[in-house]
């Protein structure tokens, strides 16, 4: 067994030197700062002694981390770190990034997202007995200038909190969920891999429908997978060892998405209401993360967890 996985204790953090590899999403922009070097030297230490036990454990001898949160919270610069670090000490690592596994490529599932939470507002309507002719040209308005999740429009028409309301039911059944990722062809990549697979084909996906291919990476020297997705500690996702979850409030996950520049609708109400809605959803599921860490850069139990989102929840209202 790997020295330090013995003694985790021994572990000196190396100096990360500006270019390491990092996750497989083509394209990806990666700006590993200062702040994503102390979290995962926080995260680190920890990590190795539940390691120690998933290899120890896992027949195979190989284990699978995940690397959760909201969008733009880092998980793609603190995987790359922690993969660094793994590799620095021996342990062969691989990152994979579960965006490439959507069903649709991102600009078309945007359109997805869209049409189901406008979908599901008008049954809502329907179901409720409240919809009217007039409102069409209201709401085709709403749509045109992107407004229709807007809370604020919602405020002199009941109408249309209704809608709101019954759209982001529907949105919410359909995020993170099998209607919108291939979680079966990801939990397949798991359960190779802990099975000792020496080599596996692994999708890329751009943002054109022409960019969509599999490449055969080699995994003979690699003991870890990290998994760095928002859905890193789904119900639906099986197999993974050690889930770790990032954690952000929305408002946090909307600034650093700015900064990405990962679309060009960032502060758009609808992109809003997605963010908070992933949110709602890795509040449900962090009673399994393994390791939570706070945006501070600190360690917290569940308990911590639990408190510490509470009173986030408090400023916010």
């Amino acid at each position: 067994m790997n020295e330090y996985l013995k003694n985790p204790s021994a572990w000196v953090p190396p100096q990360v030197p500006e270019e390491i590899p990092h996750g497989d999403m083509p394209g990806d922009r990666i700006c590993i700062g200062a702040e994503h070097v102390k979290k995962a030297e926080a995260l680190f230490p920890a990590l190795l002694p539940l390691l120690r036990e998933a290899v120890t454990v896992n027949p195979g001898g190989r284990a699978v981390i995940s690397v959760c949160g909201g969008s733009g919270v880092g998980k793609s610069e603190i995987a790359s770190v922690l993969g660094f670090y793994l590799r620095s000490v021996g342990i062969g690592t691989y990152i994979l990034s579960g965006d490439n596994y959507p069903r649709r490529i991102p600009r078309d599932n945007d359109l997805e997202r869209l049409r189901v939470f406008r979908v599901g507002g008008l049954r809502g309507l329907l179901d409720s007995g409240l919809y009217q002719d007039t409102q069409t040209q209201t709401l085709h308005a709403l749509w045109a200038e992107e407004k229709d999740a807007d809370p604020g429009e919602a405020k002199d028409r009941p109408w249309l909190q209704v809608y709101q309301q019954a759209g982001r039911l529907r949105l919410a059944e359909y995020l993170g969920t099998p209607n919108e990722t291939d979680f079966e062809e990801v939990n397949g990549i798991i359960a190779r891999f802990r099975q000792g697979a020496q080599a596996l084909p692994l999708k890329r996906m751009g943002r054109e429908i022409t960019e969509l291919w599999y490449d055969t990476v080699n995994l003979a020297d690699v003991q870890v997978l990290i998994i760095e997705w928002t859905h890193g500690n789904s119900d639906y996702l099986h197999g993974v060892d050690i889930p770790i979850l990032l954690n952000s409030t929305p408002a946090e996950t909307l600034a650093h998405r700015r900064a990405r520049n990962r679309d060009g609708k960032t502060d758009s109400p609808f992109t809003t209401m997605v963010l908070q809605i992933e949110q709602q959803k890795l509040e449900y599921q962090a009673h399994k993360a393994k390791l939570i860490l706070a945006k501070s850069g600190s360690l917290l139990t569940y308990a911590e967890y639990r408190a510490l989102m509470a009173e986030d929840a408090g400023k916010e209202g």
